[in-house]
């Protein structure tokens, strides 16, 4: 679509929920794509110290197959599943906001009570769960996606780099500084990149005992990602990705509705920058030894640029496997994932928290990499089977369908008889 229509129609009581008659296919099959693919790179956090998901040195066999699992899931999944996220949930706001218009509705009521929710569930699965949580982030960031919504899609692609570009002048910005910051503001960022054996049993004894116990880590991390991290960093990245994700809705990309030769043009153009420019900042931060001073910032700067690209190339593979008929049943089961995103999404942390943290099996810190690939897969199956058998029952994901309820302020239908 070159434009998402805006003529109102017949104005409704009230308004209501998109029906699954007018659901996208295409963003479905995304969103099944990118929740299932972001736990490759959320399973560090879960499993290993928080350091470790960055700087790759800080625990565990880092050689032979550790190193080649942590280079392929850098260089095809690390930030690529988040902007896919990002992107999508820009699509959902204007194709949200669009119906609500179409209808003669206002959507601004609407869609700041869908994110005082997403908010607020949010803060209560970081706090009370995994301090991981991107629910938080993309509510902050949708307050402000909102002023955009009904831009042109160029616009909308200009302020998009130019949020990316701010991100980007930050980090350089860092890097640059690095070498004039006070001693004990060095000396304090050093132990966070790299902490001293100590501070690594610290967290392995506190996430291998019980929950109360638990948050002694959790609420202060949780806090910094929050506040300072957000605004140095994921407030532009995720706002960017978002305004990129509603440009490329209504160009018609995310709908699938271009044709199968841009699609095939833009796997091939976007990947082949995409991947080596990841690629090469990965190896950079291998020969520079994932030194603070080389690699917290500008070492960063390779994949924060190269996964746009990578991910704009995936999007374009998917789109070509929406269209066409090959694995039709893996696809339909993702379109399910995708369908109840939000619910296995949570399950994730759930099944995983319980598996590496203290009030389970405290497995953290216990699993190598080529082991946590294994537990991914398991994962899939059991997030994938739960969709299945879920949408042969009921209309909606139970989170999918509190946070509906929530958000349009009455009781939303929930089994498929109702």
């Amino acid at each position: 679509m070159s434009e998402v229509a805006s003529t109102p129609a017949e104005v409704p009581v009230a308004p209501a929920p998109i029906s699954q008659a007018e659901r996208i296919g295409s963003l479905d099959l995304l969103r099944g794509i990118a929740v299932l693919g972001i736990l490759i790179v959320n399973i560090q956090s879960f499993s290993m110290p928080d350091p470790a998901y960055l700087n790759p040195t800080v625990w565990g066999d880092f050689t032979g197959i550790n190193k080649v699992v942590w280079a392929v899931s850098h260089v095809f999944a690390e930030l690529k599943f988040m902007s896919l996220f990002s992107m999508l949930f820009g699509a959902g706001i204007v194709l949200m906001c669009s119906r609500l218009e179409q209808r003669g509705l206002r959507p601004a009521r609407t869609h700041y009570r869908r994110i005082l929710f997403l908010f607020i569930f949010g803060l209560m699965h970081a706090y009370l769960l995994w301090v991981g949580d991107i629910l938080v982030w993309y509510s902050l960031s949708g307050v402000l996606a909102y002023l955009f919504w009904r831009m042109r899609p160029g616009w909308l692609a200009f302020w998009a780099l130019l949020f990316l570009g701010v991100g980007t002048g930050l980090y350089a910005l860092f890097q640059w500084s690095l070498p004039y910051w006070p001693e004990e503001a060095r000396q304090g960022n050093a132990v966070w990149w790299s902490p001293p054996p100590e501070v690594i049993q610290h967290r392995l004894d506190t996430y291998r005992s019980g929950w109360l116990t638990q948050m002694s880590e959790r609420i202060p991390t949780a806090a910094a990602l929050h506040t300072f991290v957000y605004a140095i960093y994921a407030l532009w990245r995720t706002l960017g990705m978002m305004l990129a994700g509603m440009a490329f809705m209504k160009w018609g990309i995310l709908s699938a509705e271009r044709s199968r030769g841009f699609f095939v043009k833009t796997a091939i153009a976007a990947l082949v920058v995409g991947l080596p420019i990841t690629a090469w900042g990965a190896w950079q931060n291998y020969t520079h030894g994932w030194s603070m001073d080389y690699s917290q910032f500008g070492g960063h700067l390779f994949n924060y640029w190269g996964s746009v690209a990578v991910t704009l190339g995936c999007i374009a593979l998917i789109m070509l496997w929406h269209h066409s008929y090959s694995l039709s049943g893996l696809k339909s089961t993702l379109t399910n994932v995708g369908r109840m995103a939000f619910s296995c999404y949570i399950l994730q942390t759930v099944i995983c928290t319980t598996l590496f943290f203290g009030h389970g099996f405290a497995l953290y810190g216990r699993v190598p990499r080529w082991g946590q690939m294994l537990i991914v897969l398991t994962v899939w199956a059991v997030v994938m089977a739960f969709a299945n058998w879920w949408l042969a029952r009921f209309r909606y994901g139970p989170l999918e369908w509190l946070w509906r309820s929530l958000t349009y302020g009455r009781k939303q239908p929930f089994s498929l008889t109702s």
